[in-house]
């Protein structure tokens, strides 16, 4: 017969080794909880990076002569800002909104010089012209850009005869 502390001796004996045999299941277990995890996160980038638009690379991959050539080929034509308002900039003057980027602003580095516009920002507003049309850049402007009068949030596409309004200064898009 057994006494009553051997069985709990026994007892215990079993519980330890049925524990140390669960144990390699449960670190497998862990281990294929891993693997799926980082499938699974692999899927998931892999699945937005599909749904992502290709950037424009022309300003990168060609120079401004080639992007004037392939837009003449294209039959896109470049156009031009041309001042209608403003009390630093002469009425009537013309800038190239052609394939190098045109900046607007109170700074001196801008092609569009703004001094003495106290509504404008040093760097204000950037045009670009490509062979998917010209487009309008805010660069976080403290008063903002408008075009035909709405405020824009980022970049938004010009169109023949839309008015650009950067400070106190008033800009038509024309080809």
């Amino acid at each position: 017969m057994i006494t009553g502390q051997k069985q709990a001796c026994i007892a215990r004996r079993g519980t330890e080794a049925r524990s140390v045999s669960i144990e390699p299941i449960l670190i497998a277990l862990q281990a294929a909880f891993v693997v799926l995890l980082y499938l699974f996160i692999w899927r998931v980038v892999r699945s937005a990076e599909r749904g992502l638009p290709a950037a424009s690379q022309e300003s990168f991959v060609l120079a401004p002569a080639q992007v004037a050539q392939a837009r003449a080929e294209a039959g896109v034509v470049p156009g031009r800002l041309v001042v209608t308002r403003s009390k630093v900039v002469p009425v009537g003057r013309a800038f190239d909104a052609g394939p190098v980027p045109t900046t607007i602003g109170r700074a001196e580095d801008n092609v569009v010089v703004l001094t003495g516009d106290d509504y404008a920002s040093g760097q204000h507003a950037r045009v670009e012209s490509g062979l998917d049309g010209t487009w309008v850049i805010d660069l976080g402007s403290t008063n903002g850009t408008y075009v035909n009068g709405e405020r824009i949030d980022g970049r938004r596409r010009l169109h023949e005869g839309d008015l650009l309004q950067v400070g106190d200064t008033e800009l038509q898009f024309v080809r």
